[in-house]
């Protein structure tokens, strides 16, 4: 995390919080204060984040809220909502919609209060990505929106994808998931080597499954990648030098693959939990990819030191969209 935090340095990019009044969401925007590597934003109702931040015992003076009782310029948010929906919404739907914190913060970012917008402690996933799909979009050229995670331990970081948001992509949604986390390596200071995982490593093995992730890896070596990658591979043979020579032998990348498609959700979120509960890496995310601006999802249970990091990795996105 501290690379991540030294690639922020002078950069300084707001970043909202949509559940403001949360404990942990406030103990961790005044840490961000203290280390000033993001400007963090309490959105919700002021007197309740003032109010838990006094139960507290907690100094909130240097940390900027979002009122949504007193912004002022719902009007401003209210027309765009209306030409991004054009058709599908009346007024009056998005103005209810505005009493909604979720959709209150995604119109913040989407106006351009923040660069970047984090939530998901309070509510549901699907509370805190719907908004999101509907108002910020995908960004251009990208039709797919997947998530990947990144784990440390020591000085070893690996991006495995999609672990949390796709349940069984097709062949070009692997592929676009493919460049999506190649992307976010390079964002967080890892040069990606891809390995597209099955439980077959060039054709050892075959089935549905297998076969689609060989089309997937065929696909992407025609393309004029900047990046290696290479498949169908299992999981042992990417990333240990031992197994890659048996398994792997004409791979120039097997052993090092540092950058873990995997060929459905099943195997990616059993795969990234194996490695936090078994192998004491730790997981940051899940980080959000092709969308248009950052938003990041926490989950209900994330702890301090967790709403920090997606803080700081939401952060280090926003830098990345203004290049």
């Amino acid at each position: 995390m501290k690379n991540l935090e030294h690639h922020l340095l002078g950069k300084h990019p707001r970043i909202g919080f949509a559940e403001g009044a949360n404990p942990d969401v406030i103990r961790a925007a005044i840490r961000h204060v203290e280390n000033g590597f993001i400007l963090p934003v309490l959105i919700g109702h002021k007197k309740e984040i003032l109010r838990h931040a006094k139960e507290l015992g907690a100094d909130i003076s240097g940390v900027e809220i979002a009122d949504m009782e007193s912004f002022a310029n719902k009007a401003e948010m209210v027309s765009r909502m209306l030409m991004i929906r054009r058709g599908d919404w009346t007024r009056e739907a998005c103005e209810d919609k505005l009493k909604d914190i979720n959709y209150f913060s995604t119109m913040y970012l989407e106006l351009g209060y923040i660069d970047g917008l984090i939530g998901g402690v309070i509510a549901t996933t699907a509370e805190t990505m719907r908004p999101a799909l509907q108002l910020i979009r995908t960004a251009e050229n990208e039709r797919t929106v997947s998530s990947c995670v990144l784990l440390e331990r020591d000085n070893i970081h690996y991006i495995m994808g999609d672990c949390t948001l796709n349940v069984d992509p097709s062949v070009q949604e692997l592929v676009e998931i493919t460049l999506q986390c190649a992307r976010t390596a390079r964002q967080f200071g890892i040069e990606p080597k891809v390995g597209i995982l099955s439980y077959s490593s060039f054709g050892s093995g075959s089935g549905a499954s297998v076969d689609k992730v060989r089309v997937v890896a065929e696909h992407l070596k025609r393309m004029p990648l900047d990046f290696a990658v290479d498949g169908e591979i299992q999981v042992d043979a990417a990333i240990s030098p031992i197994v890659a020579k048996v398994k792997a032998p004409h791979s120039a990348i097997a052993g090092e693959m540092n950058t873990l498609i995997f060929p459905n959700i099943d195997a990616g979120n059993i795969g990234y939990k194996i490695a936090v509960e078994l192998g004491g890496f730790t997981m940051f995310g899940p980080i959000l990819q092709g969308l248009r601006k950052p938003v990041n999802i926490l989950t209900r249970r994330a702890s301090v030191d967790t709403i920090y990091s997606i803080g700081i990795i939401t952060g280090v996105q926003a830098v990345e969209n203004r290049s």
